[in-house]
């Protein structure tokens, strides 16, 4: 086991306005934003037991509802190393830890489909590895955390509440120094160990994980069911993408469309090549990147990050990847 410094983000969970200071979560700086949504007046029931009985233990709270979403990059993560420094945090907020449970104790897929959990692609849970935690300061503020991993991610969802007449919640990301951060290796079914320096990707921004590693899922992008063409957008990672291409004009690269393995593979390749000719033209038309730099291929369901037995894991599966191709 070693230690691995990775940057950090910080967040600040501002519950009301006023004058009160804000809350401060730390996250990973390979955190991103996946989804965001804020309504007041609204209601959120926060699950207080595990799934038992036929049915899972909530409390329906009123108020400011904020509930946010947030993929974590990095493989060999766990949900625990997710789940600990922010149980920690909150802990020394003052916060008091009311209910917390791992898969199997909260129930395992009677919780997570009688939880309200943000969907795929912004959330995803798996259904044999994700933990919740229920916070509590008083009786105001009130914290429901749940995390949760896939083969090369982890996820996090964040719903806040706040009473009636304040503000809803926001949050304020910026980063704080390196702090060190324990990561196991991860086994291969071999035996063979593969170093944390390549598990976890040490911060690094979607340009620094395609120098460094060639490639890079856009993990924030939607598609219309049944469609190869993008959703409206914006995306983050399309933005960082661009400003990457027109940092260098002989930088180039393929962006290449992935599916699940439903349907025939012909059927996949040409999908999954027009989803990924979808992204191309979104580049070039909205972001100004030149056609030059790009080209748009599709590979079906012939490289899966998951197995295509799951849903969760058919959700993974279907992806366009940024590749960066040799510029020499």
């Amino acid at each position: 086991m070693r230690t691995l410094l990775l940057p950090l983000f910080t967040l600040s969970l501002a519950l009301w306005s006023g004058g009160v200071k804000a809350l401060q979560l730390t996250l990973p700086a390979t955190a991103r934003l996946t989804s965001q949504e804020q309504s007041a007046p609204d209601s959120y029931a926060f699950p207080t037991g595990p799934f038992a009985d036929g049915h899972l233990l909530t409390a329906t709270i009123e108020g400011a509802i904020s509930r946010q979403a947030w993929r974590i990059g990095g493989q060999g993560l766990t949900t625990l190393q997710l789940l600990a420094p922010l149980r920690s945090q909150l802990e020394q907020a003052g916060y008091d830890i009311t209910f917390q449970c791992d898969t199997d104790e909260c129930g395992g897929f009677d919780f997570r489909f009688n939880a309200d959990i943000l969907t795929a692609p912004v959330m995803r849970v798996s259904l044999s590895d994700f933990r919740y935690l229920d916070a509590r300061k008083g009786n105001d503020e009130r914290i429901g955390l749940l995390v949760s991993r896939t083969t090369n991610a982890g996820y996090i969802q964040i719903v806040q509440a706040a009473p009636l007449g304040r503000t809803a919640p926001t949050i304020q990301v910026g980063r704080t120094p390196s702090e060190s951060v324990t990561v196991a290796p991860v086994e291969k079914p071999d035996g063979f160990a593969i170093p944390p320096e390549l598990a976890v990707k040490s911060g690094l921004t979607l340009g620094g994980e395609l120098q460094a590693l060639g490639h890079a899922i856009l993990s924030d992008l939607t598609f219309e069911t049944g469609s190869a063409d993008l959703a409206a957008g914006p995306y983050d990672s399309l933005t960082e993408l661009a400003a990457f291409l027109l940092a260098d004009p002989n930088r180039r690269i393929a962006l290449v469309g992935h599916t699940d393995a439903v349907g025939s593979l012909s059927g996949n390749i040409t999908l999954s090549k027009r989803r990924a000719t979808s992204v191309m033209e979104r580049l070039v038309k909205t972001h100004k990147v030149p056609r030059a730099q790009l080209q748009a291929e599709g590979m079906g369901w012939l490289s899966p990050l998951a197995s295509n037995l799951t849903v969760e894991g058919r959700d993974e599966n279907r992806r366009v990847e940024a590749v960066l191709l040799n510029t020499q």
